[in-house]
C-alpha cells in the first residue's frame, strides 16, 4: 500500500510527533508499504514567532495539490492541523479521497497559554477539521474519551512504542551531582509546565535535558539547575539512565513519549494524574501520580527499576505500527 503522510511537524523540530512519525514510517516500510512524506521542507516557510524551530509553510495549496495528484497514493494520513494539513484536507475533500487524521497535541490548551482565546472556540475549529476523516487517531483511551465528550466522532486509539535498542540502562552518563537526581526531558516551553518542577524544594539535584523557547529564561531564574541542552539517541538514553526519577510536570500532553523512554532506561516517573501519564503509568509500580508533584517524586523514588524495564520492553513500535496500518486500510477506497 502506498501511504502519504502530511505533517507540519518535522525536522528540525525535536518532539514526540516527529519521532512518532519517523518510527511509524520505519516499520511501515519493513512491513512492505511505500511511505511518502509531505513536510515543510518542500515549501517556503516562515519561523513561528514564538518558536523559531517550528516552520510554518507559506501558501502551500498549489504545491500540495500537485504533489498529491502526482503521488497517486492508496491512503492519506494528515498528521497535523497546520497549513499543510489544511491544504491536504481541502485536496482530499475536493477529489473525493478518504483520509485519516491524528490528534497529537492538546491544541486548545496550548493556545490558551499564549493567547486569550476560549478553549471552546479552539475545539469548534478542531471538530470541523477532523469531522471529514474516516478516523481521527489518538494515542490513549482517555484522550479518545476527552475528544468524544467534545463532540468528535470516529476516534480510534493508536498507541506509542519505545526503541529499547537505544533506550536502556546499560550505559549511564557519569554525573557528579548530589543524589537523588531528579530529571526532566523534552521541549523546554511554557506548555510543558517545567516551572512546577523547578520551583519545588527537593532533595538532591535537578536536571533538564532539552531545548526550546523558554530555555534561556529558565536558566536565569534557576541557576542551580543543570540544563544540558538537547540530547539525542544513545546520549539522551545515557542521561536518563543516570537519573533516579523522571519528573513529568506537563498537563497538556496527549501521551508523553518520553515517559516510555524514561521507563526503558529504568526510571520511575513522577507526574500529575492527567491524560497521558494516567494512561501509561502503573500507579505504585512504574511511577506515581499525585496532584502534589513533590509527593509523586518522593514516592516514585522508592519504586523498582526492574518493574519499569519490564513494562517498557513489552511496548513495541512494531505493534503500534500494525494498528496504524490496519486503520489505513479503512481509507484505502482511493485505489
Amino acid at each position: 500500500m502506498k501511504i502519504v503522510i502530511i505533517t507540519d511537524a518535522w525536522e528540525p523540530q525535536v518532539n514526540g510527533v516527529v519521532r512518532t512519525l519517523q518510527h511509524t514510517a520505519k516499520y511501515l516500510i519493513k512491513m512492505g508499504h511505500n511511505v511518502e512524506f509531505l513536510t515543510p521542507k518542500d515549501h517556503r516557510t516562515l519561523p513561528c514567532p514564538s518558536y523559531p524551530s517550528i516552520l510554518l509553510s507559506l501558501f502551500p495549496g498549489r504545491k500540495i495539490n500537485r504533489d498529491l495528484n502526482k503521488l497517486r497514493a492508496d491512503a492519506f494520513h494528515i498528521a497535523t492541523e497546520g497549513p499543510l494539513g489544511m491544504a491536504a484536507r481541502r485536496w482530499c475533500i475536493k477529489n473525493n479521497k478518504q483520509f485519516t487524521t491524528s490528534y497529537h497535541t492538546q491544541f486548545p490548551e496550548y493556545i490558551r497559554l499564549r493567547l486569550p482565546i476560549p478553549i471552546s472556540w479552539s475545539y469548534a475549529w478542531l471538530r470541523r477539521f477532523h469531522k471529514k476523516a474516516v478516523h481521527t487517531l489518538v494515542p490513549t483511551q482517555s484522550q479518545k474519551e476527552l475528544l468524544e465528550k467534545q463532540g468528535f466522532h470516529n476516534v480510534k486509539v493508536w498507541g506509542r512504542g519505545v526503541d529499547t535498542d537505544i533506550f536502556s540502562p546499560i550505559k549511564p552518563q557519569q554525573i557528579n551531582l548530589k543524589r537523588p537526581i531528579n530529571l526532566n526531558m523534552g521541549r523546554v516551553a511554557i506548555e510543558k509546565n517545567i516551572d512546577a518542577f523547578l520551583s519545588l524544594d527537593l532533595e538532591g539535584s535537578k536536571v533538564v535535558v532539552g531545548d526550546g523557547p523558554d530555555l534561556e529564561s529558565l536558566k536565569q531564574r534557576y541557576p542551580d539547575v543543570l540544563f544540558t541542552g538537547a540530547k539525542f539517541g544513545h546520549e539522551l538514553a545515557s542521561w536518563l539512565a543516570a537519573a533516579d526519577v523522571f519528573v513529568f510536570p506537563s498537563k497538556t500532553d496527549t501521551f508523553g513519549l518520553v515517559l516510555l523512554e524514561a521507563m526503558a532506561c529504568g526510571l520511575p516517573v513522577a507526574a500529575y494524574p492527567v491524560t497521558g501519564p494516567k494512561d501509561i503509568i502503573q500507579q505504585g509500580i512504574t511511577g506515581y501520580l499525585d496532584e502534589d508533584l513533590s509527593i509523586a517524586i518522593n514516592k516514585a523514588l522508592k519504586l523498582s527499576q526492574q518493574d519499569c524495564l519490564n513494562f517498557a520492553k513489552n511496548t513495541s513500535w512494531q505493534a503500534c505500527t500494525l494498528v496504524f496500518s490496519q486503520l489505513m486500510f479503512d481509507n484505502k477506497k482511493n485505489v
